[in-house]
């Protein structure tokens, strides 16, 4: 389920980044990410499957839930990165703007008193 659920993120911002009309978003570095994770997933899927053998296809229930909680975590660790990354670099600008904005404030705020 790990290997299922981070593919289809990848494909699903891959998609998003190729049908992009500007970088600004910095979607490939998300979709890096998640390729990576991919690619985690399935050398872990091919060790598991070398030393299962054919137990594993028939994963049990709470194996197949925790598995789904893990690559859910994943995906979402990815996103938070991945937003971090983003208002870090900030290339709109918007962070700097309201950060100005809050200096200014407070500075005519203490000019006042």
């Amino acid at each position: 389920m790990t290997l299922l659920i981070t593919v289809f993120a990848a494909v699903a911002v891959t998609v998003k980044w190729y049908n992009r009309k500007n970088d600004d978003m910095r979607l490939g570095s998300l979709a890096l990410m998640y390729w990576g994770a991919s690619l985690m997933w399935f050398v872990d899927a091919i060790a598991e499957y070398i030393e299962l053998e054919a137990e594993f296809f028939a994963p049990e229930a709470a194996d197949m839930l925790n598995d789904s909680f893990l690559g859910l975590s994943v995906v979402a660790l990815g996103l938070v990165i991945w937003v971090v990354r983003l208002l870090i670099a900030d290339p709109k600008g918007v962070v700097k703007k309201a950060i100005g904005r809050g200096t200014a404030t407070a500075e005519a705020e203490t000019g006042k008193e």
